[in-house]
């Protein structure tokens, strides 16, 4: 845990710094140039500011620092090894924790040599040694600027550590020492596991396939998108705008998702879609 907390306590320091960088040399500059007029230094601010949204985010005009192909392997790799790890963190691995392993790899549509590849990464992600923060921290480098796919590589592991249908404490324990490897807090991982967790409610009850016409159809599809049955129209709306734009397989695989991975979003588009369609349809929404 120790060095969980120092790799993100010196990469937040990091991010402080390169925040703030822009704006504070803007400034300066402004006020230079415009011989100390207040106007000067507030448009040199926002110059700063433009520039340390560039930094933050990997690079300027659309250029990132790390290409696809390096993201995409770093993505993949992390997957399986971590995946490995945290299959083993109670000291055994569960003939459900092998089948939704299996299960993965066969929704991925994996070529046979990526599968054989996949299967190391796991066997070696078992390894009690295997050092998981410094992979978390690749993970974390390659995907900077990118929530969304540390989000996509999170819920992964949340799905796998529900594949007994529940979390026992040392896997928890993982869960929370990747998330914190990726400046995720324990409030936003407890949320995502809820949403998980309906998610899988939702997928295994066939409510994406039978719609409306499921038991409990209308209550699933609530759950599916985090909502309340009293969430305000604008509020199903908002909900399913964001997960939507959180899974969408187009804008991941341009973030670096590897393509062998897109499928999983895929089908989560449409199980958020027909959520939604439940709920709009039973509102009367437009």
């Amino acid at each position: 845990m120790a060095i969980v907390r120092q790799v993100k306590y010196g990469q937040g320091a990091g991010i402080l710094v390169s925040r703030w960088t822009g704006k504070i040399i803007g400034g300066i500059l402004g006020l230079l140039l415009a011989k100390g007029s207040i106007l000067g230094l507030l448009l040199g601010m926002l110059l700063g500011h433009q520039f340390d949204r560039g930094f933050a985010g990997g690079g300027f005009a659309g250029f990132s620092r790390v290409s696809p192909a390096r993201r995409r392997a770093v993505f993949f790799e992390t997957v399986f090894l971590a995946m490995g790890h945290l299959a083993k963190a109670d000291g055994r691995v569960s003939p459900e924790e092998i089948q939704a392993a299996r299960a993965y790899m066969h929704a991925l549509n994996l070529a046979p040599e990526e599968v054989q590849r996949a299967i190391d990464l796991f066997t070696r992600g078992k390894d009690p040694a295997f050092p998981l923060e410094r992979q978390i921290g690749a993970l974390q480098e390659v995907c900077r600027g990118q929530p969304d796919l540390v989000r996509s590589f999170l819920e992964v592991m949340v799905d796998m550590s529900l594949s007994k249908g529940h979390v026992t404490s040392a896997e928890r324990d993982l869960l929370w020492r990747m998330a914190a490897g990726l400046n995720v807090g324990r409030m936003e991982m407890a949320q995502l596991e809820a949403l998980i967790r309906a998610q899988r409610t939702f997928r295994g009850g066939g409510y994406a396939s039978q719609g409306a016409h499921a038991p409990d159809a209308l209550a699933q599809a609530y759950a599916a998108l985090g909502l309340a049955s009293n969430a305000s129209d604008k509020d199903v709306k908002t909900a399913y705008r964001r997960l939507m734009n959180q899974h969408h397989p187009d804008k991941l695989a341009a973030r670096g998702l590897p393509e062998s991975m897109l499928e999983g979003a895929k089908e989560r588009t449409r199980e958020i879609r027909s959520a939604y369609e439940i709920i709009r349809d039973h509102r009367g929404m437009q």
